[in-house]
């Protein structure tokens, strides 16, 4: 017979490895997939050949991780379905619960009847800091200039709103009809920007149906590179305050629904 002493330790023994030697590794959080809200593609003849247009969004409804390292590969067929183009357009970081706007061309000797745009999954990094913390870069001022030749010149200014100079910023112009429906977009670059600098970029949208409309277009800023780190780096130096200038009017009677102390005089 087992000593009752022995039995209690056997047991006490047992209970500890159920819970402290267990193998089983906590999962990570399941990562949703990037999403294609909207593309668009034209083929327009050229000099040499014939240009692909393309446009498109894409969105991340992670709120905590960035999206790395997408790659898109666009192929164009012809009548009897060779491949006449294909390109691998690497893409800029899709930050935390936020989209991304991208534009692209590229040439093709032979006519493609069809165009497809596929997209490699992202390798997802956990964001350094809060999502509210990776602000907008502010855009103003647009204005959109239909031309003769059926091209689209986008102009603005574009803000930085973090304390630290953004070294490259890439602007993207998604052109879009009276109905909202998009007809494609262009891309420029604006380098050095400066906190309290808001430098003018012109882009020019080509490539568009003959028969488009443009009457407006969707202008969005953000760091260049396929990885979170330009981003990262600015949002951890601090954004610039909202409000710099000191108030020179008196303070309320009242605030925030208490009343405020005053000095009384008989």
């Amino acid at each position: 017979m087992i000593p009752r002493s022995r039995t209690v330790s056997l047991l006490a023994l047992g209970a500890i490895c159920l819970t402290g030697c267990s193998t089983e590794v906590p999962s990570e959080p399941k990562l949703k997939p990037l999403t294609l809200k909207e593309q668009v593609s034209h083929v327009t003849k050229s000099s040499d050949g014939y240009v692909v247009n393309w446009a498109g969004v894409l969105a991340n409804d992670n709120p905590w991780h960035f999206g790395e390292h997408v790659v898109a590969t666009i192929v164009g067929r012809d009548a009897g379905g060779h491949e006449v183009v294909r390109m691998d357009q690497p893409l800029d970081a899709v930050p935390p619960g936020g989209e991304l706007a991208f534009t692209g061309h590229a040439n093709a000797e032979h006519k493609p009847v069809k165009v497809s745009i596929e997209y490699r999954p992202a390798q997802w990094r956990t964001a350094a800091r809060v999502p509210s913390a990776f602000r907008p870069f502010p855009v103003t001022r647009v204005q959109t200039l239909p031309q003769k030749d059926g091209s689209v010149v986008v102009t603005g200014y574009v803000g930085n709103p973090y304390r630290l100079p953004a070294g490259s910023l890439v602007v993207n112009a998604l052109v879009r009809d009276r109905d909202g429906k998009l007809l494609g977009g262009g891309s420029t670059f604006v380098d050095d920007v400066k906190p309290g600098r808001t430098p003018r970029f012109v882009l020019t949208v080509e490539g568009l149906p003959g028969k488009a409309k443009p009457a407006d277009a969707e202008v969005t800023a953000r760091t260049w590179g396929s990885t979170a780190r330009p981003y990262e780096e600015l949002a951890l130096g601090g954004a610039v305050p909202l409000h710099t200038i000191k108030p020179s009017m008196p303070p309320f009677a009242v605030d925030r629904g208490s009343s405020a102390l005053t000095e009384h005089k008989e």
